[in-house]
């Protein structure tokens, strides 16, 4: 006798992810009643656009404000909320958006003389963005800014909170550069550097100078300043007409130029010295734990490379002016490497064999 049949258990229905609820907040009308207000658990759409390395904060209010930025198929607005269901897109490309903090990343560039601190230069100079590595999250930005002229350290992370701690005035942090001049400041001179002297653009000092030596004419200062202003420190010696021949910078804030950190090399910080600078700049340190390395990966991370010169991708405000495709010239035709055959080109050629074949039959006839 058959066994009858027995009937699968009927499954559990997939259950729903939890969603945290939304907040409540009781505001009070002009009459007098209370209104009950939602608001949404969240991050606010600019600053994680800052965390992911699009650019500063101000720079994503301004995406946002042009309307290229939406969220589940909605038009941004300046002070939006999303979380971790939300869908954000830029015209048509999805971001995938920081909601847990990671450590940013730093570099540290001994820079050369001949290369310009910029992402994009009509004269098609060296530009030290040229040569950075690929990352994966966000772009790279630059600590600062040196000119064309002055070499020494300059600093690249991918964290727009560290770099805006670093270069804005009111934090006031130090920048120290060794300094060759032709000819030789007096004590005097040295004193009204210290307090201050009238510049183009307003008063500018040296927090500190010290005399370092020299040969013959050329003598070495090492000076501290607290501002980012173009070109000041050549302004303030050339206010004496004292020249300067060399310009290095050699700290900014807590990081000083390693000694290993050779002209025209990288040096990748270690994830231990991020966490220091993040607690010196007064940032959140990501909760996440950090990532363990063997031996042979801490050695490879933290080594001193050559950069290579590759093609940067464009940043996010940079998408936005792109010329469209009618906006772009036309290609040039290519040039044709070679000559169109002609009617008289294919009688000649047919001559000219026929000629050959008359005079391989005569040394037949010849030979014969």
């Amino acid at each position: 006798m058959a066994r009858p049949f027995k009937s699968p258990k009927a499954t559990a229905a997939a259950r729903p992810p939890k969603v945290q609820p939304a907040a409540t907040t009781v505001t009070v009308d002009a009459d007098g009643t209370e209104v009950a207000a939602t608001q949404r658990s969240g991050q606010r759409l600019h600053k994680l656009l800052a965390l992911a390395g699009f650019g500063s904060r101000r720079d994503m209010e301004t995406l946002i404000e042009s309307g290229r930025i939406t969220i589940n198929g909605q038009v941004a607005q300046v002070g939006a909320v999303v979380d971790e269901h939300d869908i954000v897109r830029l015209d048509s490309r999805i971001l995938h958006l920081p909601f847990e903090a990671e450590l940013p990343q730093i570099l540290l560039y001994h820079k050369p003389e001949g290369e310009i601190v910029s992402q994009d230069d009509p004269e098609g100079r060296a530009t030290v963005f040229d040569k950075l590595p690929r990352i994966k999250q966000g772009k790279w930005l630059a600590i600062g800014r040196l000119d064309m002229n002055t070499s020494g350290l300059l600093i690249f992370t991918n964290s727009g909170e560290l770099a805006n701690r670093f270069m804005h005035p009111r934090y006031e942090v130090e920048r120290e550069y060794a300094v060759r001049i032709l000819g030789e400041l007096t004590e005097d001179q040295m004193a009204q550097l210290k307090n201050g002297i009238e510049l183009e653009d307003g008063p500018a000092n040296f927090e500190s100078i010290f005399p370092q030596g020299g040969e013959g004419a050329n003598k070495w200062y090492q000076v501290v300043i607290k501002e980012g202003r173009n070109r000041e420190v050549r302004r303030l010696f050339e206010a004496f007409h004292l020249p300067v021949s060399r310009l290095m910078r050699v700290r900014f804030g807590p990081i000083n130029l390693p000694p290993r950190l050779k002209r025209g090399t990288m040096l990748k910080l270690e994830q231990k010295q991020v966490v220091g600078l993040m607690e010196w700049a007064g940032l959140e340190v990501p909760r996440k734990p950090l990532k363990q390395l063997s031996p042979r990966e801490k050695d490879r991370a933290t080594r001193v490379f050559v950069p290579k010169v590759r093609k940067q991708r464009r940043s996010l405000l940079e998408t936005a002016n792109a010329p469209t495709e009618t906006e772009r010239p036309a290609r040039p035709a290519p040039k044709q490497s070679r000559r169109i055959r002609q009617d008289a080109d294919i009688k000649q050629a047919s001559r000219e064999n026929a000629r050959a074949n008359t005079g391989a039959k005569k040394r037949s006839d010849r030979n014969r």
